[in-house]
């Protein structure tokens, strides 16, 4: 068992005035998250990244509350002493402030969340203030948005003008002044992330977005490549190539099989009395019973 103590968005702040990175990774179910948080991670994500690269989805946009509420709950039950942030999916936040506050509620209570993420700058700042004011730990996200992708036209790199880099630059300091405790920043050129990130009294998180955030976040399957065929990015170092190594366990484990090669003497059970305590796992079995 593990001794860490989980993060806090106050010790979070102190983390940025003290110049100490912040780790952030996404974990989508119990082992993940458990692995992660024995690693050491500061953050867990329960992105809706889920969609593409748990569920399949070509987009986030099919991911619903019930997914995140699902997965946020296994996370939570793999790290306890982690601090756990859980994307609102798309739609979920762009009603009524009682439907918004209904879908966090869920998210918090069933999911076990600590924290929710919101893609949106300044168009939604009402909307976190409102989730703040009910006591909600809120992370923003600016900068290549994917609920948005559509509407966007795509994942193209943002920040790359003088003119997008203020908008960007003002939809951070509206989710700051609206209570966020920190910003994802997704594919913004260095620069403008550089300059946002001193701007502001919180700490960004960078993805895609240079050197000069207060932190990094990644996708559990990019840093492990533990996908099927892995399409490489520009902006992520993987650590692992997990997906050659299962793969190649599990055609072993197929050839092994077929030449009977498994099981081997060592895997199968006797009538050796001896045995029988492991393997019904009470210890000696009653003949008379």
């Amino acid at each position: 068992m593990t001794s860490k103590h989980a993060l806090n968005i106050v010790k979070m702040k102190k983390m940025k005035q003290d110049n100490i990175p912040i780790t952030m990774i996404t974990a989508y179910d119990y082992p993940s998250a458990s692995l992660a948080e024995e690693a050491g991670i500061d953050i867990i994500l329960v992105g809706d990244s889920l969609g593409n690269v748990v569920l399949g989805y070509d987009t986030t946009i099919p991911v619903t509350v019930d997914d995140m509420v699902y997965h946020s709950r296994a996370v939570a039950r793999g790290a306890g002493h982690t601090f756990i942030v859980t994307d609102l999916p798309f739609m979920t936040y762009h009603g009524s402030a009682d439907e918004t506050l209904r879908q966090v509620r869920r998210i918090m209570q069933e999911g076990h969340a600590h924290a929710v993420k919101l893609e949106g700058g300044a168009e939604i700042a009402s909307t976190v203030q409102t989730i703040v004011q009910a006591g909600v730990p809120v992370l923003g996200h600016i900068g290549l948005t994917p609920q948005s992708v559509n509407q966007i036209g795509g994942y193209r790199i943002q920040g790359k003008d003088e003119h997008d880099a203020r908008r960007l630059l003002e939809d951070a300091k509206a989710l700051e002044q609206a209570g966020a405790f920190a910003i994802v920043l997704e594919l913004v050129t260095e620069e403008a992330a550089a300059a946002i990130s001193r701007e502001l009294t919180i700490p960004t998180i960078g993805i895609g977005a240079g050197r000069g955030c207060d932190g990094q976040v990644l996708v559990f399957h990019d840093v492990l490549k533990y996908t099927s065929e892995y399409r490489e990015k520009k902006f992520v170092k993987t650590y692992a190539d997990l997906g050659e190594q299962i793969r190649s366990g599990i055609s072993t484990y197929v050839q092994e099989v077929k030449t009977r090669a498994f099981p081997a003497e060592q895997h199968v059970f006797t009538a050796d009395e001896k045995l029988l305590g492991s393997l019904y796992g009470k210890g000696k079995v009653d003949s008379q019973s």
